[in-house]
């Protein structure tokens, strides 16, 4: 009899166990779907996010001023600058030569983001106080009154099309600042004999890491576009570059301009301003600028080519 109900109580308790099992079997896809959509719910609003800076990334780069060719026209000659147009007529950017003939170099300017290359007359004023250089400013595709739009592409293309127009009779020299040293850095990475030295203020080893710096929770190396690598365009030129960094720069931290700095393996010599901020970095007097253009000069053998 003992035994009897000794086998039933096993029976009832395999019973129970198996419904306890299959219970489980249903209940655990059951989890995995709520788990997983729980999941979609939560990163959704980050992967539209991040598809909505992937889409308009460049509306988040560039910050162009526009305005009409007569109001360009009137800040010209508040500042003293001539157009500067190529072969077709058409206008590349701004000059100012010196009055003094000959010049004993050229300086072509890369401007930064949020200016025009018509506001940027203040290099003019002080290099040409140091040395008697003529200097060009070229204008990007997007920018003040000239068509087109920009992206790294066309700032590169913009400024080699304009490098072309320049004399080859004397030495050529780079000004980059913030985005433009990108841009001056990829000019000098295709020209690599024929560019003299390179000046590159608040620069970055590639605007990759900048980016990233500025919105870390975005997988920025995945998403973007317009990478301005920097240090890899400087690896194909070998002459000398003065590198000038702030240590209160918030738009693109000195950390950056180090990097590129660091990697350079060619003559280089850095300015550094501890308490400089992004736009006191770009606003050197004479004084700073005839340092920058001795050592550039005492470093020739590039320039000996041109």
């Amino acid at each position: 009899m003992l035994a009897r109900i000794y086998r039933c109580d096993a029976g009832i308790r395999l019973m129970n166990t198996l419904k306890v099992r299959q219970s489980n079997q249903i209940a655990k896809p059951k989890l995995r779907r709520r788990l997983l959509r729980w999941l979609v719910i939560i990163t959704s609003p980050y992967v539209l996010f991040c598809a909505g800076c992937a889409t308009f990334q460049r509306k988040l780069i560039y910050f162009p001023p526009v305005f009409d060719r007569a109001t360009a026209d009137q800040l010209g000659v508040s500042q003293n600058l001539q157009p500067w147009n190529n072969g077709s007529g058409d206008t590349i950017g701004w000059k100012r030569s010196v009055q003094a003939r000959p010049a004993r170099g050229q300086i072509l300017v890369l401007h930064g983001n949020a200016g025009a290359a018509v506001q940027c007359a203040r290099y003019a004023d002080v290099i040409q106080q140091a040395v008697p250089f003529d200097v060009f400013i070229v204008e990007y595709p997007g920018y003040a009154d000239r068509p087109g739009a920009p992206s790294e592409h066309t700032l590169e293309e913009s400024a080699d099309a304009a490098f072309q127009t320049l004399a080859t009779n004397g030495p050529v020299y780079l000004v980059g600042e913030s985005l433009g040293t990108g841009v001056a850095c990829w000019l000098a990475g295709k020209h690599p004999d024929r560019i003299a030295g390179v000046i590159l203020l608040a620069p970055y080893n590639t605007l990759t890491d900048v980016a990233q710096e500025h919105m870390p929770l975005l997988p920025v190396h995945l998403l973007l576009v317009d990478r301005f690598r920097s240090e890899k365009y400087l690896s194909d030129y070998s002459g000398p570059i003065a590198v000038l960094v702030g240590g209160g720069d918030q738009v693109v931290p000195e950390k950056f301009g180090r990097r590129l700095y660091d990697d350079y393996a060619g003559p280089k010599r850095l300015w550094e301003f501890p308490k400089g901020d992004h736009g006191t970095v770009m606003e050197q007097p004479p004084e700073i600028w005839k340092q920058i253009i001795n050592f550039l000069q005492a470093n020739p053998h590039l320039a000996k080519r041109n």
